[in-house]
């Protein structure tokens, strides 16, 4: 199982970033380009404003977790036709929602020198010194990660040197210094949906962003997770699919904001578009759930996902851990019996409505115990999921989908409105 998921993180992760077919890093037409396959390392990796994550060694830089080296002043132009640094020390996406002004810019740091660029365009008046920017931040720095309120205790930028990582608060700018002599020297850092990595040579090592904790087996190899190279565990192509093609099983929101589709033996996230879309197997989240799911809700911070006729209540943690006692049957939870093709909650409500074929009934999630309140017939059936947020209700089928201003129209619609076709920005599919 532990293949298994690391070939479908690969295939599916890498293949969904970009958007393109698959293929080996080393660029066949011109092997004088370095090819990060060989354990070369990196001197910075950034996201963008858009997602994309870019690798950076010497006068060279990869855009995204697959495809050949090119010159990095190809895509930050004036980095090096202007100045001439040839590299950077380190670099990181700032995360600043109350001064827009700077938030998705992406900072690189030379020597004693930052360089702000946002759309790939170096900002008016920089390069500057690091201390008119980020006063005692030191310079020749390692590593530069930026780490959001909520994962940090404030909006903060932790700046590796040596061994020594200086906390940078944001608002206050002020450092805070701490020694992690447990962790390797980072010569690159990187957030990614969340998690935090320190890269060294080749390798990197998964650390909790405020104490630094190293849990797991670690290190482990960057070219079996952070791009496509052979014989390291890529177990074929997994192509994205077109937007006319896409069949979902399940969409929903928790409290937490975190929005996950299903399909098949998958799920992805679709809030983290600042990470790019990426696909993972639905059992690295909900181990217990081993065949996909027909249908999924969210409700008082816990996710319940149903496959067949049983019910799995996982609690909406950091990690998802499934309640002692379940998975239960569709009747001893809900009251009901039959197929379920969707399932949504509304925000701040406390009914759940369950699609079965052509019906759609109501329960009450606050009664005990839990039964039907309501039930009425549907303008169609062979429904695949349906999402209730502050826009309405989506209710899917196929690569369509039909929106409802509130479950009461849904119920009470006799004629099924003009079908709305399953976009990119929805989905991260082709179009």
């Amino acid at each position: 199982m532990e293949l298994l998921t690391k070939t479908l993180f690969l295939c599916l992760a890498l293949a969904l970033t970009n958007g393109a077919p698959a293929h080996h890093d080393a660029a066949v037409d011109d092997a004088s380009l370095p090819d990060r396959c060989d354990g070369i390392g990196f001197d910075a990796i950034t996201p963008d404003e858009k997602g994309t994550t870019f690798f950076f060694r010497g006068s060279h830089l990869w855009e995204g977790f697959h495809g050949p080296a090119q010159l990095s002043n190809e895509s930050f132009q004036q980095l090096d036709d202007i100045h001439n640094i040839g590299h950077v020390d380190a670099a990181f996406r700032m995360h600043n929602i109350e001064q827009l002004d700077h938030h998705d810019h992406i900072y690189f740091f030379l020597d004693d020198k930052v360089f702000s660029y946002h759309d790939q365009a170096l900002e008016e008046g920089y390069p500057k010194e690091i201390q008119q920017d980020f006063p005692g931040v030191p310079s020749h720095l390692d590593a530069a990660v930026e780490c959001p309120k909520g994962e940090c205790m404030t909006d903060s930028v932790l700046f590796f040197k040596g061994q020594v990582v200086h906390v940078y608060d944001i608002a206050t700018k002020t450092v805070k210094t701490k020694t992690w002599s447990h962790l390797p020297v980072c010569t690159s850092a990187l957030r990614w949906l969340e998690h935090y990595y320190c890269f060294h040579g080749n390798n990197f090592t998964k650390f909790h962003p405020v104490s630094g904790e190293v849990s797991g087996v670690y290190p482990k190899d960057a070219r079996s997770y952070f791009m496509k190279c052979p014989n390291y565990g890529h177990g074929g192509d997994y192509k994205v699919l077109k937007c006319s093609d896409v069949k979902i099983d399940a969409i929903t929101t928790d409290d937490a904001g975190k929005s996950y589709f299903f399909a098949g033996p998958i799920y992805m996230r679709l809030d983290t578009r600042r990470d790019g879309l990426h696909a993972f197997p639905i059992t690295k989240s909900w181990k217990e759930v081993t065949n996909g799911v027909d249908a999924v809700f969210s409700y008082a911070d816990k996710m319940y996902l149903i496959k067949d006729d049983q019910v799995y209540i996982y609690k909406a943690a950091a990690h998802y851990t499934l309640i002692e006692g379940y998975p239960k049957t569709l009747k001893e939870e809900l009251g009901i019996e039959g197929h379920v093709d969707a399932a949504f909650v509304c925000p701040e409500d406390h009914t759940v409505h369950i699609i079965i074929g052509r019906t759609i009934r109501a329960i009450d999630l606050s009664a005990t115990p839990r039964a039907v309140t309501q039930e009425r017939p549907l303008p169609f059936s062979d429904i695949d999921a349906a999402l209730c947020s502050a826009e309405g209700i989506n209710v899917f089928k196929g690569a369509t989908y039909y929106n409802y201003e509130s479950p009461m129209t849904l119920a009470m619609s006799r004629i099924a409105p003009e079908p709305l076709n399953v976009t990119r920005a929805m989905m991260g599919c082709e179009e």
